[in-house]
């Protein structure tokens, strides 16, 4: 969150501007993981982690509908949600893990480890027996975890240390 790929910062931009927040399509589902997050699972991996291991935390996720709605809230701002339309390649969802990475994984509370993949090159085993367990899995994404509500996403921006510094700027005025 607030990384340069976030949304966050184009929302308060916008907000400075006094523009309407634009939103693709406000279904799709983002992950919500701050720096400190993402710092904490770098170090968890390499505490724990052998050679090849992947390692996923388990995050929360919002709608990027409810993620407008709390920044709306949080800046006291009353312009509409101006839809635009999916971008060209965008997904309604981010997947972790694939059906075959899930099926893999161990489960380590807060996060998943997916132990590094060590099958041999002979495919003709794979001619004659399949995996089951991969019709039936599903992929870990942001559609199936957790999903916070727009109070609960609120409370997660406004831990970030990045929106905490434009508050103080914002009540200083």
């Amino acid at each position: 969150m607030a990384s340069r790929g976030s949304v966050i910062p184009l929302f308060i931009n916008q907000i400075s501007k006094g523009e309407p927040l634009t939103v693709t399509d406000p279904k799709m589902t983002r992950f919500l993981m701050s720096l400190n997050e993402a710092v904490d699972l770098v170090l968890y991996a390499f505490t724990n982690g052998k050679q090849g291991d992947l390692f996923v935390q388990k995050s929360p996720a919002s709608t990027v509908g409810d993620l407008a709605e709390a920044m709306k809230s949080i800046y006291d701002y009353n312009r509409e949600i101006k839809i635009i339309g999916t971008r060209h390649g965008e997904k309604l969802y981010e997947t972790l893990l694939t059906k075959e990475e899930f099926i893999k994984a161990e489960d380590l509370e807060g996060y998943y480890r997916v132990p590094a993949d060590n099958r041999d090159l002979n495919y003709g085993k794979y001619f004659k027996e399949g995996n089951k367990e991969l019709s039936v899995s599903e992929e870990y994404h942001s559609h199936n975890t957790v999903q916070l509500n727009v109070a609960e996403t609120k409370k997660k921006i406004l831990a970030l240390d990045y929106v905490e510094e434009l508050n103080k700027l914002k009540y200083e005025k």
